[in-house]
């Protein structure tokens, strides 16, 4: 965890010393962190930046420190012993934490002087933090209370967090009731002798839950990790009649003792056979191929709220509804017999089960959802009218946090076939492409260009109420349009696209992305004035796998933007043109020439739109600087290029013909229109071609590129 925590810090530009036993210990940590999969940094140079240093010969570097956090092996006399060497070393004004998942806070702190008590609290990223947003942060009864307001608004404002105030009992929230759910599955499961592919789809997203379900969600874990969560909270907790759940499955006993732990280890409920994930049968105990989990009933419910499918569900005579009774009626009852222990009210609770473990609706919102009645309970609505109930009794307003409003609470203006437009208050539009994947198409173009030319769109931020920004243009038009080889619809469509772009950038507006952000979707972005961008989204022009050239302004757009420092950034601007090139988060999206200086990273996970608004109000007019016509070396260089791309075999003779007309753009052109109508030009002639058809139907029909 401290390489994690280190490495998430780093990434949002914090200068990060990074202390372990040995310096060899804590490179090795950075190591860890660069290689594990996904990886913790978003790029080598947030790893470079880690001073990295050891506790027996640098720790007076502690005193330099803000914060001061620590995250040694959940040990509590040996997190003791640490913080008696510190104690003295850190800055009066320094904060200080302890990162634990579930060793109680006021242990650690009880033998510090009256300064360190007051400024001492506990934290529990969540791993890996660079993609967790949740943080339980846990004062003990002698933190000042501004420091807690201090640290809660610094890990909301600078740390990227969404943070939750647990009290300081065994596991907090997380661990208690999270763990607790998730051998609550397990023991079901071995019940009911079901499999656990069955039991992954019903626990996945037809309960709002993620897509790994139960046991792809324990092998990430790590099995061992529950085991020692489990065991610790068997031993803190003797008067919870609830912990016998915790006793280690029969299932789980046996991989435990065979190494089998999850993940790390290659094996656990699931195991890797090349590109194979296969399951365990849990009453062979052996590995198999994965079995298909069909359950007609959720199938015919799946469409209906939330809600309304889990209470129809637990009322099925069938293997789902017997095993939602056995594991989900049980964990709502035990998450209301735990708040008051754990939590300060429901919202934090429900919060942590979100933010934590992907939840749609944490335990107490399904309960009202669901109707406690259906699962066995007497109770009044947790939630109503916009308030919450206290544990108090009295319905109690909920914070508001316009920080984090979603788009869907800002006023719907006007609803189009392809797109909601919404004020977002201050001014600023919000023109939100609504989609499939913002799948951009001709008729959106047209109404997107009438939209942007009213002159009530003063200043707007364009975004997407789908699953990701914009997945690019609609490939199905081409595929058509050349099937029936109308070539001028295919132009009209491309200039309409152009010109929609110049208008984006003839008013200050700002593109807030996520998701994806590819093709045509980044060629309208990165016409607005400010790209902000959430910082997992993958940005890119892949259109060269699809058999074409980005002919929405992207190739121009990429030509005038490596053009200043010379020919040699243009020649590999075109390599990475040609290789269809996608950046595997934001800031790798900076480095490959995508984003520019002056576009933003959003680093909080739910601060898109807010920070999005907040620059639109504030941005002006960034026009594209003159494309300088350029050919000599530039043209050689790239014929060197794509020859040695060639030879190596790493591109086919048909990707050499891509990459000539991308040449074509970057050398010939004389102007930036000129490199517009140039664009056009070689897109059509690709067009042309049976090889882009071929690709293009491939993409359509089997969701990846195929080499021809």
């Amino acid at each position: 965890m401290g390489s994690g925590i280190a490495a998430h810090l780093a990434n949002i530009g914090f200068d990060v010393t990074l202390l372990d036993l040995t310096e060899e210990a804590a490179e090795a940590g950075v190591e860890r962190a660069r290689q594990g999969r996904p990886p913790h940094f978003y790029t080598d140079h947030s790893a470079e930046s880690i001073r990295l240093g050891s506790i027996e010969e640098n720790l007076d570097w502690v005193g330099e420190a803000d914060w001061v956090c620590e995250a040694i092996f959940e040990n509590l006399d040996a997190k003791r012993e640490l913080f008696a060497k510190l104690e003295p070393l850190i800055r009066p004004d320094s904060m200080i934490t302890t990162n634990t998942s579930g060793l109680e806070i006021r242990l650690l702190a009880s033998e510090g002087n009256e300064s360190f008590r007051e400024r001492f609290m506990g934290t529990h990223f969540f791993n890996p933090p660079r993609y967790l947003k949740l943080l339980e942060l846990i004062p003990t009864a002698d933190t000042n209370q501004k420091a807690i307001k201090q640290m809660t608004r610094f890990l909301e404002d600078r740390v990227a967090r969404r943070v939750v105030l647990a009290k300081d009992t065994p596991g907090f929230i997380a661990n208690r009731f999270g763990m607790w759910s998730m051998y609550c599955a397990i023991h079901a499961t071995e019940r009911l002798h079901l499999s656990i592919e069955q039991v992954d789809i019903i626990t996945g997203p037809f309960i709002g839950r993620p897509r790994s379900g139960s046991f792809r969600l324990n092998d990430m874990v790590g099995l061992d990790i529950m085991q020692d969560i489990a065991n610790n909270l068997i031993e803190r907790c003797p008067d919870d009649p609830h912990m016998s759940n915790f006793a280690a499955p029969i299932s789980m006993k046996e991989l435990l003792a065979k190494g089998w732990i999850g993940d790390k280890a290659g094996q656990g409920y699931y195991k890797k056979e090349g590109k194979e994930l296969v399951a365990l049968d849990l009453q062979t105990m052996a590995y198999r191929m994965r079995q298909e989990a069909n359950f007609s009933t959720l199938d015919e419910l799946a469409k209906l709220p939330l809600g309304e499918r889990i209470g129809k569900a637990l009322s099925n005579r069938d293997e789902a509804g017997e095993f939602l009774r056995m594991h989900l009626v049980p964990v709502l009852k035990y998450a209301n017999y735990l708040k008051e222990e754990i939590s300060h009210n429901v919202l934090d609770f429900d919060r942590v089960m979100m933010w934590g473990f992907g939840w749609q609706m944490g335990p107490f919102a399904m309960i009202d959802a669901i109707g406690p009645d259906k699962v066995g309970m007497d109770e009044k609505p947790f939630y109503e009218n916009g308030k919450m109930r206290s544990y108090e009794g009295p319905y109690i307003s909920i914070p508001k946090q316009v920080e984090y409003k979603p788009l869907s609470e800002y006023k719907l203006l006007e609803s189009q076939k392809h797109f909601n437009v919404r004020d977002l208050g201050d001014g600023v539009t919000a023109i939100c492409l609504t989609t499939k994947m913002g799948t951009i198409n001709p008729a959106m173009v047209d109404d997107l260009t009438k939209l942007i030319d009213d002159p009530k769109i003063e200043r707007f931020v364009l975004t997407s109420e789908a699953k990701s920004f914009s997945a690019g243009f609609d490939l199905t038009f081409f595929a058509e349009m050349i099937a029936e080889e109308n070539m001028t619809a295919i132009d009209i469509a491309l200039l309409k696209l152009q010109t929609l772009g110049a208008k984006l950038s003839e008013k200050p507006g700002v593109a807030a992305i996520y998701g994806h952000c590819l093709g045509a979707g980044f060629e309208l972005a990165t016409r607005c004035s400010t790209v902000v961008a959430n910082a997992e989204t993958q940005i890119g022009l892949p259109e060269a796998k699809v058999g074409l050239i980005p002919g929405g302004a992207g190739t121009v757009v990429v030509r005038v933007r490596h053009q200043q420092n010379g020919p040699r950034p243009l020649s590999e601007a075109v390599s990475r043109l040609l290789s269809g090139a996608v950046s595997v988060n934001a800031d790798d999206a900076r480095s490959l020439g995508y984003l520019r200086p002056s576009d933003v990273t959003c680093y909080h996970p739910d601060r898109l739109i807010f920070d999005a608004k907040k620059i639109a109000t504030e941005v002006g007019l960034r026009p594209e600087e003159p494309l300088v016509h350029m050919a000599g070396p530039l043209m050689g260089m790239i014929d060197d290029m794509l020859a040695q791309r060639l030879k190596s075999g790493d591109i086919t003779e048909y990707d050499e013909q891509i990459g000539l007309k991308i040449k074509t753009v970057f050398v010939k052109s004389t102007s930036f229109e000129d490199g517009l109508e140039r664009e056009r030009q070689m897109f059509l002639e690709l067009c042309a071609k049976s090889l882009t058809l071929l690709r293009i139907r491939h993409m359509i029909e089997q969701g990846k590129p195929i080499k021809n």
